[in-house]
């Protein structure tokens, strides 16, 4: 899908002779050949933002080696997506969608990304953009009905790009597409503008004590304390609570943050019963090779043993 355009387009395309990302190798690819267009997974997009910021390379030598960075496929924290922009420069485009309607759903675009004065711009770089021309996209109730503007519920995508269905499952193709629209599975929130901001994946939900808390609003906070590389937060089973939040973290090279630093940082950004109550240290969150990080694999971590 992505090949099509550039080809109509005359585009010549590249595969680096190490047949990985290598920060270095297409720094240096771009200022040879001309700017390079890509998708980036956010994993991806921090390799690159890492290697620039420890070359000491600033928006116009990144403008050499690239011209349009286009990434999604997994949450870029808003942090993150700052830090991008500061060290690189306005050369990125968001996408949102998945594979049942493969990469077209909302579009947050270079023009809307480097938009800086206008009053809402941090609050839309936090979002993953408007729907795009093909499809329609709404957030709706566990019944389908369409919410107000601000108000969370699942995300719906109709349009010509909706899969047909599953193969040979024709169960799971009833629950995921229903009337014509594709329940994704994720949870948002569209405001008066038709900025979609995803809050979590409906699975990824935790319930503590009976209050409803989305795991990617503690990370957003967590990736801003002191010293936090990563952070992947989970529920973990809680005879109490139900659940309580875990928050996996990787800290920065030089002295880790404290659990009683973090905990500070938490409360001066979030409600006090959203706070993780563990902290757990880790040298690297497990991730697919999309870069995706494996919540399966963090909560199986916290199980007790059988």
């Amino acid at each position: 899908l992505y090949a099509i355009p550039h080809l109509m387009a005359g585009a010549r395309h590249v595969v680096p002779a190490s047949g990985g990302v290598d920060p270095a190798e297409l720094f240096a690819l771009g200022r040879e050949l001309a700017p390079l267009s890509t998708f980036a997974s956010p994993t991806i997009v921090k390799r690159l933002v890492d290697h620039a910021e420890a070359a000491a390379l600033g928006p116009a030598e990144a403008a050499r080696s690239f011209k349009t960075i286009v990434y999604g496929g997994a949450p870029m924290y808003l942090a993150d997506i700052e830090r991008a922009l500061r060290v690189m420069g306005p050369r990125f485009v968001q996408i949102y969608g998945q594979g049942e309607t493969p990469m077209v759903a909302t579009v947050l675009s270079r023009r809307q990304i480097a938009d800086e004065p206008h009053a809402r711009h941090r609050e839309r770089l936090a979002s993953v953009g408007v729907a795009q021309t093909p499809v329609q996209v709404c957030v709706a109730d566990a019944q389908g009905r369409p919410l107000p503007a601000g108000e969370i519920g699942e995300v719906l995508v109709r349009g010509d790009t909706v899969m047909a269905g599953y193969w040979r499952n024709p169960e799971a193709t009833a629950a995921a597409v229903r009337d014509g629209w594709l329940w994704t599975g994720d949870v948002g929130a569209l405001d008066a503008d038709g900025f979609l901001t995803l809050k979590d994946r409906s699975k990824d939900l935790l319930i503590s004590g009976g209050s409803n808390i989305y795991p990617r609003e503690v990370e957003e906070v967590l990736l801003t304390a002191p010293g936090v590389a990563e952070v992947a937060v989970v529920g973990a089973p809680d005879a109490e609570w139900g659940e309580v939040v875990v928050a996996f973290v990787v800290p920065r090279p030089g002295p880790p943050p404290t659990e009683a630093a973090l905990d500070a940082h938490c409360l001066q950004h979030i409600a006090r019963f959203k706070r993780p109550k563990r902290y757990l240290f880790v040298d690297a969150l497990p991730k697919n090779n999309y870069g995706k990080v494996l919540k399966t694999e963090l909560r199986a971590r916290l199980r007790p043993p059988a």
